[in-house]
């Protein structure tokens, strides 16, 4: 597995370079961490993030995109929120882990089944 941060600005483009090939691709989004702490603000997302890096960590040509969402109030704020206001893909609650292929946003994990070990590595491995 590889991982790659991007910002919302970059985040179209980082996609279709990594849609090229045949990598199977993840995307996980995440509250953005604390500068005191280094950790989110959010805690589902601290649990799971571990959880999603050792499950996709098998995984063959597998990428994980790290799609950072903001600080809480920018995450809560859905009307500027850039990855919030977008009509191809909505990100229900977060962490949100996505399995993305050329036709767009796939399967999905919301929430607390980002760290169900079983849901989780049932749903890395159907990819």
């Amino acid at each position: 597995m590889r991982s790659t941060r991007v910002s919302a600005e970059a985040f179209d483009e980082t996609l279709k370079k990594e849609l090229n090939g045949t990598n199977k691709v993840f995307v996980l989004f995440f509250g953005t961490e604390l500068p005191e702490t280094d950790e989110s603000w959010c805690p589902d997302c601290v649990i799971a993030d571990p959880l999603v890096r050792k499950a996709l960590l098998p995984v063959e040509n597998s990428v994980l995109i790290e799609a950072a969402v903001g600080s809480r109030a920018e995450w809560r704020n859905a009307s500027s929120n850039p990855y919030r206001s977008r009509t191809d893909f909505t990100i229900p609650a977060i962490p949100t882990l996505y399995k993305w292929t050329t036709s767009g946003a796939g399967e999905r994990l919301v929430e607390e089944e980002c760290a169900d070990i079983e849901k989780l590595n049932a749903f890395v491995n159907s990819a």
